[in-house]
């Protein structure tokens, strides 16, 4: 039993995880007073297919070394030791018997809740832990707050809707600025550049 009263989870390909990915878990830390923030690196994500995708090992670690020197922020490697396709349900029920006495919020996008009732045991996932839905600035906040609200009316379950000002980077665009020879400090921790171009990942 893991003693943590709220427990938050980020679960991501971390292909490679970034500083817009620590600033969003710090953040909705401090928001909704997590005790800690879990990062999940997926194993085999059910609906993303993503090219240069790197070996799971590569993502696990990149993800510790970003992580490390946060004293609030854990990573788990669940997922990628899961044979098969990872679904979040399962995710989710092994973490709940790992931290049995932990309240679970479980992080992720305004665009990802949305599909969420093409997730697997969409009512069962919804009743054992509590979601965050985060969005950015160009969404319509009044169209998302109306289908987060039918979801929550139709599954009686609360969904917490989160805007955030993102830092402007993301994975995709990391790989292609290494793969065209370009720099990207101050994007990814230096921990994680090291590691990449020892691995000579994303080349």
């Amino acid at each position: 039993m893991k003693e943590i009263k709220k427990l938050g989870i980020m679960g991501g390909t971390f292909n490679p995880i970034h500083i817009g990915h620590l600033a969003m878990a710090e953040e909705i830390r401090k928001r909704f007073n997590l005790n800690k923030v879990l990062f999940v690196p997926t194993g085999n994500p059910p609906h993303k297919k993503i090219d240069s995708l790197a070996s799971t090992e590569d993502r696990y670690m990149m993800t510790i070394l970003a992580t490390i020197s946060n004293k609030d922020f854990l990573v788990s490697d669940i997922e990628i030791k899961r044979k098969g396709t990872s679904y979040t349900i399962d995710t989710i029920k092994q973490l709940r018997e790992e931290y049995t006495e932990s309240e679970i919020y479980f992080i992720t996008g305004a665009d990802a809740i949305l599909e969420i009732e093409t997730w697997k045991n969409t009512q069962e996932l919804l009743n054992i832990c509590n979601f965050i839905a985060t969005t950015r600035p160009r969404y319509d906040v009044e169209e998302l707050l109306s289908r987060i609200k039918k979801l929550e009316e139709k599954y009686e379950r609360k969904i917490s809707l989160l805007s955030i000002v993102p830092l402007d980077i993301s994975s995709t665009d990391i790989r292609n600025r290494l793969k065209g020879g370009k720099t990207i400090k101050y994007m990814v921790p230096d921990s994680v550049i090291d590691y990449i171009n020892k691995r000579n990942i994303y080349k």
